[in-house]
């Protein structure tokens, strides 16, 4: 099982309500959630915010689990190691 990149149809909000749906929390969470002294310090909050998102932020689409309990970290040497 592989990964890929994956591009949705535009306007469709069928096919890209989850992409739709993760820039609106980004924006409410990361983007604006705080004031930011400069731009720099904005982009260096994302990779954090993004980790947090995706390793440790209950999703209620998913029995309030993070995204990432979703894969078998057990078989992937990558993920097994987070802290």
């Amino acid at each position: 099982m592989g990964s890929g990149h994956l591009f949705t149809r535009p306007y469709t909000p069928r096919t890209n309500g989850k992409a739709e749906r993760f820039i609106q929390t980004m924006l409410r969470e990361w983007a604006y959630a705080m004031r930011y002294q400069t731009s720099h310090l904005r982009a260096k909050a994302l990779l954090p915010w993004i980790h947090d998102y995706h390793w440790h932020r209950p999703h209620g689409s998913i029995d309030n689990q993070p995204p990432i309990s979703r894969i078998d970290i057990a078989m992937n040497n990558l993920f097994r190691f987070h802290i």
